[in-house]
Formats: structure tokens, C-alpha cells, sequence
């Protein structure tokens, strides 16, 4: 009987000094196959390192069905695990938009919502009976700080997926867009780009929507490079959005220089000239090889933008005047100049990315065989593609009568690339140009950088629409025909995201938890049984091991 006591008591006193020794470490295991629950060392030390309070309210409340309730949780254990490492930094609250004594005070918390940003979703479901019901929901959250309120948009929703699909999506994407949002309002300093001007490129009009959301990440400027070799310096990224007219070897000596020396580039260059006004007008336009004086540079970073058109059985509708009369009767036609360009699942910049639209594209071929280079392909044409040499004539009445399914002779163009590690000057063994003002000694070799490479300068550009009051500029990737939203606002954001992300914060976006469905069959045809079993089952196991637990107790202590 003493050795019992001896026994007892040493288990006791391990289990106290065991506890005394944890309360000084700290540690957390996530036992699922994706780290589900898990969050990067980047986020870690974000939390640890909050310089005011946070609070998190969270507008997905209420009657909720299981994909939107998943989101909800799912949120939820992300932000105690952010609460884990940001002590009593962080604090959230489910708000309820719905709840309301009468219907006329819930259509104005409605109203107050979409007043800030914050656009609802409606959902349909069917009841037990088969009817349709209708429901708003709103998947926002807002971070709140002492600076200022950031929204946050939860739900990702991607044209072809299916609902649960773009709910998974949206889990996988809730680290990248919480850390995000967090990181700008903990922002001190503020990192600088440019568009460059001087060669006709997009006016700032003509790039608003874009300037404006890269403006809550940078002080957003724009100018002409002239001859200063230092004038790019406190530029983290530099935008070439759609040139028309050449550069100068100054200027074309001014970027790569930049580039050896750490700066990253986002190329937007179109590889041909056209009218799309005079193929309107007239019916039909010359198609010419556009040279804008960059080619050899790129050639040597390890790509070329080919003068040539791409065409694809993938394409937005146009309306367009089929009439022979003079009364006019206008018809969508496929409009295969425009091509929706497909999106890399495998690169952090387009994955879980809606398709982009582009005009008048065209296509990307790799140069050489750099070893310290890494090339990934962002955007490509569908398996149905058509490429048109040039130079050559657009006749609008050929595009309206069709091709047959042989004309689409090529798969999966390239039209935008991403480039990252070393690349070799475009002015290696040359003369330095002339007029070069605060030059530094030629680098012939560039320090690990990167750029993106688009052949297409329209997949940056916002329409402007007259309207009763003035202008409206329309969203980026916005198709006014089709009233649908492509990808090419966060195709844009997330390639600038990339370039200038020196900690690895753009890779949260390849995070993938698997989808596990529930054969929906399966359910209904044994329902009675899994209610019956989820019922009893975890009953009977606990009698078993209290069973089990009193049997070992009253033998060992009747010895």
C-alpha cells in the first residue's frame, strides 16, 4: 500500500513540474496533412509586432447556410490564432447586417454597408419544402485601427466555379487578405512606383482605377526619365503601361541600369499597331509590327514580344451592325481579337484568379537558356488559338463570317511571363550613351530581381463612359457589352504585390486545402443512420471507456 502512495504522489509531482516547465514555453501542433490551422512565420512576427490595437468586425452573421457557416468558422480559429501571438492586440466581433425589429431599419443597415463598399451577395436556397428562398449576405470584414478602417473583402468569386468551390477558395485566401490588409494599416513608411511617360503611353485617366488601388500600397508618381541615371533610385517598381513611340538609348540605359541594380519592371507592351476606330469606320485596318526600341533589351532578359496577333475561339462578344440596309440591326459575334485569357493555377500571382481579357494581344517566346533565371507563363491563349503574322490586312467582313475549326491551329500562347533572378544588361560591351547625367560604373549583371512581361498594353486600361453627369470610369477588366468582371484589376495588383514583395507575403496565395465534398446522394439515402449513429455512437464509446477505466481502478487497488 505505500508503494501505491509513493507512486501516486511522484505522478502527481511530475504532472506539476511538467506544468511549471510549459508555462515558460510555448509551442502549438497542427496534426492535419495541409496545416490547416497553422499560420507562415511572416504572420507570426506581423502579430507580434502590431503597433496599435486591432479590431476585426465581421459582417458574416446570422442565418447562415454550411458553405458560408465553414467561412465564418473557418475565420474565426484563423483570428484566435493571430490573437495567439498578438496577445490582446487583436479583437473581432460577428455583426448580424440582417438583424433588425423592422424590415424598413434592416434595408438601412443594408444601405450603410453598400454606402461603404461593402457590396452584399445573394445567395438561393431551396427549404425542406422545395421553395426557393432568397437571402443578402454580406462577406466582409473591416480592420480597425486608431489610423483608420480597411475593408476586407472574404469571398472570391470566380466565373465557372461552383459555389463551394469559390468558398474553399476563399478560406485558402483569408491569411493573404487579413495579414494584407493589416499590413497596410501598420505600414510606416510608404514604398514609391512610377508610370513612366514620354512615349505614349496610357494617359492617367486611362489607368485611374488601377493608380487607385495600387495607391493604397504606394505613393503612385509618374514622369518622363530624361537623362539623370539616378532618377529611378527610390522607385521599388517601375510600370510601362502601352508606349507607342520609341525610347531612347538614354532611357532604355536608365531602366536597365535600374533593373542591375535590384528595380523591378512591369513590361505592358503591345507587339502591334491598330486602329480599332478605323476597322469600326472603315471596316477593315492595317495590322503593322510595333518596335518601340525595347526589343533588344528584353531579348536579353530573356524574352521577346512577337509583332503578331493572336486570335481565339475564347473571346468576349461584340455587337456589331450586320445590316446590309441602311437600317442597322446589331448582333453579338464572337470578337476573337479579344481572347479571355487563361490564368496559371501554379503561380502565387494568378492563382484562385479569374480569367483577364485582352485586345488586340500578342504572344511571348523565351530567348536563350539562363540557368540563375527563373520564367513562369501568368497568362495564354485557350487549346483554339490563331496567330496573325504581320504585316497584314483586319477585314471586319472576314471576322464576321467565321472560320472553320482548322483555322485554330495552335494551343496555349503565352502573353504574359514572370521573370526573377539575374539578368544580363542590355548594354554589355557597349558604349555608354551619350548625355548621361550621374552615371555609376556599368553593372553587366544584375543583383536577384524581377519583372513581368505582359504583350498586351490594354490589360491595364479602364474605359471611360459618358453618362447624364460627366464621366464614369469603369473598373479595370470591366466588359460593358457582357456586363461581366474579368480578372485584370487583381491580375495587375497581385503582378505589382509580387514584384515588390521582398518577404515572401504573395506566396500565402498558394495556399491549398483540399476540397472535401459530401456525396449529397449518399446523405439522403441514409440519413435516419448518420443522424443515429453521430447520436449513440460517441454514448457508447464513453461507456466503454468508463467501463474499461472503473474495472482497472477497482482490480489494481483490490491487490
Amino acid at each position: 500500500m505505500k508503494k501505491k502512495y509513493i507512486f501516486a504522489l511522484s505522478a502527481v509531482a511530475l504532472i506539476v513540474v511538467l506544468n511549471i516547465c510549459l508555462q515558460r514555453s510555448f509551442f502549438r501542433i497542427d496534426l492535419t496533412s495541409e496545416k490547416r490551422f497553422s499560420i507562415s512565420e511572416n504572420t507570426k512576427d506581423l502579430m507580434r509586432n502590431l503597433q496599435s490595437p486591432i479590431l476585426v468586425n465581421i459582417y458574416l452573421d446570422g442565418d447562415l447556410n454550411s458553405g458560408f457557416l465553414r467561412l465564418k468558422n473557418s475565420l474565426r480559429e484563423l483570428l484566435d490564432e493571430f490573437s495567439v501571438y498578438a496577445k490582446d492586440d487583436i479583437t473581432y466581433a460577428f455583426i448580424n447586417p440582417s438583424q433588425a425589429t423592422t424590415e424598413e431599419e434592416r434595408l438601412k443597415n443594408y444601405e450603410r454597408l453598400e454606402q461603404r463598399g461593402l457590396s452584399h451577395t445573394t445567395i438561393y436556397e431551396r427549404d425542406s419544402e422545395g421553395k426557393m428562398i432568397q437571402k443578402m449576405v454580406f462577406p466582409w470584414a473591416e480592420i480597425v485601427t486608431q489610423k483608420d478602417t480597411f475593408p476586407v473583402n472574404l469571398l472570391k468569386n470566380i466565373a465557372g466555379n461552383s459555389g463551394a468551390e469559390n468558398l474553399n477558395i476563399s478560406i485558402e485566401n483569408l491569411e493573404f487578405e487579413l495579414t494584407d490588409a493589416i499590413r497596410i494599416l501598420n505600414s510606416e513608411q510608404v514604398q514609391k512606383i512610377a508610370f513612366l511617360e514620354g512615349h505614349g503611353e496610357l494617359a492617367e485617366e486611362l489607368v485611374y482605377d488601377i493608380s487607385s488601388a495600387f495607391s493604397r500600397y504606394f505613393q503612385v508618381d509618374r514622369g518622363i526619365l530624361g537623362s539623370d541615371a539616378s532618377i529611378l533610385n527610390d522607385y521599388k517598381a517601375i510600370i510601362v503601361a502601352k508606349p507607342d513611340s520609341t525610347f531612347s538609348e538614354q532611357e532604355k540605359y536608365i531602366i536597365d541600369q535600374y533593373i542591375m541594380n535590384g528595380g523591378r519592371v512591369l513590361w505592358l507592351i503591345d507587339g502591334v499597331k491598330m486602329s480599332m476606330q478605323q476597322l469600326i469606320e472603315q471596316g477593315s485596318s492595317p495590322a503593322i509590327a510595333l518596335d518601340v526600341n525595347l526589343n533588344d533589351l528584353l531579348f536579353r532578359y530573356g524574352v521577346r514580344i512577337n509583332g503578331a496577333l493572336v486570335q481565339d475561339v475564347q473571346c468576349v462578344q461584340m455587337p456589331f451592325n450586320v445590316s446590309a440596309s441602311s437600317a442597322s440591326q446589331y448582333e453579338s459575334v464572337p470578337w476573337i481579337f479579344s481572347p479571355i485569357l487563361l490564368t496559371s493555377p501554379q503561380h502565387p500571382i494568378t492563382r484562385n484568379l479569374s480569367q483577364v481579357k485582352a485586345d488586340f494581344c500578342s504572344y511571348i517566346d523565351f530567348t536563350g537558356n539562363n540557368e540563375s533565371q527563373k520564367a513562369s507563363i501568368l497568362l495564354a491563349t485557350s487549346s483554339a488559338s490563331h496567330i496573325v503574322q504581320t504585316p497584314s490586312m483586319v477585314d471586319l467582313d472576314e471576322m464576321l463570317t467565321g472560320f472553320d475549326e482548322q483555322y485554330f491551329n495552335v494551343s496555349f500562347v503565352p502573353v504574359a511571363v514572370a521573370l526573377e533572378g539575374s539578368f544580363s544588361s542590355g548594354f554589355q560591351n557597349r558604349m555608354l550613351p551619350q548625355g548621361i547625367e550621374n552615371a555609376q560604373p556599368l553593372r553587366n549583371r544584375s543583383v536577384e530581381t524581377k519583372m513581368v512581361v505582359v504583350a498586351d498594353g490594354d490589360i491595364i486600361k479602364n474605359e471611360i463612359v459618358p453618362t447624364a453627369n460627366g464621366y464614369q470610369v469603369l473598373p479595370v477588366g470591366f466588359d460593358r457589352y457582357s456586363g461581366m468582371q474579368f480578372g485584370n484589376r487583381d491580375f495587375i495588383l497581385n503582378a505589382l504585390l509580387y514584384l515588390t514583395d521582398d518577404e515572401g507575403w504573395i506566396n500565402l496565395r498558394n495556399r491549398t486545402f483540399k476540397l472535401r465534398m459530401l456525396n449529397k446522394k449518399a446523405v439522403l439515402e441514409q440519413k435516419p443512420l448518420i443522424k443515429w449513429t453521430n447520436l449513440l455512437l460517441p454514448i457508447f464509446i464513453l461507456l466503454i471507456l468508463g467501463t474499461i477505466y472503473l474495472s482497472v481502478r477497482y482490480f489494481y487497488f483490490r491487490k
